[in-house]
């Protein structure tokens, strides 16, 4: 349909490209330091690629004198004459008000564009079935939903591309490369219990949340032990403390070097481990079912708060507590305003690079496809509105673009320095992959 309508319009301005292929000459079009007008542009959405034509006055016959710019990102300008612009959106635009400037002459649109991105989901890794099996993409086994209960969250990504994922089902850290190759990271996928050691020496009884520091280093919570265990690049697992409460989720302030862990019940806090064995008091206290924490470049720490139903923001150093988005105790899926918007028993939470949300959104703790949401929804830095990622209010398993994509329990995120974002996809034992554009 894009492409469709940009044709047309394409045809439609085949009278200025004759105009445009002169160049500067007298009598251009434009005069100085008079208003740009913008009446109207069409269309008001679309993607990368999508030709915007704009009618107003006082324009320029001369394309080299124009720019247009969307969020400061320019638009390649392919023709003009003194009444019309035509101009094609570059990728990842955004949303906003364009900028038309000839000269020292500016006008800004009165209306926004409404920048729609193309986000395609694929399966990474794991098959259908829970089990065990390490290998390429679907060849390798997760078993994220063997016992219902199971209630991973644990996926992070290192600058490498390396992902490390929680298999509460297997009592192990799985880790897949750039190329999806799966392989045992630390842990016995045929044992549950505890021990420290180096790889498969290692056991765990039901990793949840996995975390990196800036050293390499991945930090795991085990609430089946009530351990917090420090894994070293080579894959050799320490305890490094016991948890005040039954440990749930884990997160690295890498302002300070400081590790969080939360414990997921009525009454949750997130305590901080100033090093081995030195568990400090909470630093927020009687949260109403914690699940998934986060800090941003700033150590300010974000909270899933999967009894309210709500993102939580926690200033650093201060701890002083705001909501971000959701509203208080009112399940279900709703997009909009911070305000409006609604989660239904969220779990799993990431940020990007620009500060951007993104919420795994079913954590119910059976992982069940009655959950309304059943996507990866996204709360945008600037402003907290509330969308939709990828995925829908129904659950299932489609490889897809955008909301016709489908999910079954949702219950980890993470981003990579790229942008692309992964999901632990519980009900369908697979790691998914989001890819922006």
């Amino acid at each position: 349909m894009t492409q469709r309508i940009n044709y047309l319009y394409t045809v439609c301005f085949l009278s200025i490209a004759c105009i445009t292929g002169c160049k500067k000459e007298d009598g251009n079009g434009h005069h100085a330091g008079a208003p740009i007008v913008i009446n109207e542009f069409i269309p008001a959405q679309g993607g990368v690629g999508t030709s915007v034509l704009f009618t107003g006055s006082n324009y320029i016959n001369d394309t080299s004198q124009v720019s247009v710019t969307l969020n400061g990102k320019p638009l390649k300008v392919v023709g003009v004459n003194g009444s019309q612009i035509m101009a094609v959106v570059p990728k990842k635009a955004g949303s906003g008000h364009f900028v038309i400037r000839i000269g020292d002459d500016s006008v800004v649109s009165s209306g926004i564009f409404n920048y729609v991105y193309t986000r395609r989901v694929s399966t990474l890794a794991g098959s259908d079935s829970a089990g065990f099996a390490n290998g390429k993409g679907a060849d390798a086994m997760f078993n994220f939903s063997g016992q219902v209960w199971y209630r991973s969250m644990g996926i992070v990504v290192d600058d490498d591309l390396n992902l490390y994922v929680a298999d509460p089902g297997n009592h192990c850290i799985r880790k897949i490369d750039s190329n999806a190759n799966v392989t045992t990271f630390c842990g016995n996928p045929g044992s549950s219990g505890y021990a420290d050691g180096k790889g498969t020496a290692a056991k765990f009884s039901l990793p949840y949340d996995v975390a990196l520091d800036a050293n390499g280093n991945v930090w795991c919570v085990d609430p089946g032990n009530w351990d917090i265990r420090k894994i070293t690049p080579d894959g050799t697992a320490t305890t490094w403390a016991w948890g005040n409460q039954d440990p749930w989720s884990i997160s690295v302030d890498k302002t300070t070097g400081i590790v969080y862990y939360s414990s997921c019940n009525s009454s949750g806090n997130i305590y901080p481990v100033t090093g081995q064995w030195t568990t400090g008091s909470p630093v927020v206290s009687g949260l109403n079912y914690p699940a998934g924490i986060k800090f941003d470049k700033a150590g300010n720490l974000y909270a899933v708060i999967n009894g309210d139903n709500i993102v939580k923001k926690f200033t650093a150093a201060t701890w002083a507590a705001t909501t971000v988005a959701g509203q208080l105790g009112s399940a279900g899926y709703v997009n909009g305003a911070a305000t409006v918007a609604k989660f239904d028993h969220p779990w799993g939470l990431a940020l990007d690079a620009a500060g951007n949300i993104y919420v795994a959104a079913n954590g119910t703790w059976d992982g069940g496809t009655y959950n309304t949401d059943q996507s990866i929804r996204f709360i945008d830095a600037g402003t907290f509105n509330v969308s939709t990622y990828a995925g829908s209010g129904s659950a299932g398993f489609a490889d897809a673009v955008g909301e016709a994509a489908a999910f079954s329990a949702p219950t980890g995120v993470a981003v990579d320095k790229n942008g692309t974002v992964y999901v632990l996809d519980k009900n369908n034992n697979r790691i998914r992959k989001i890819i922006s554009e």
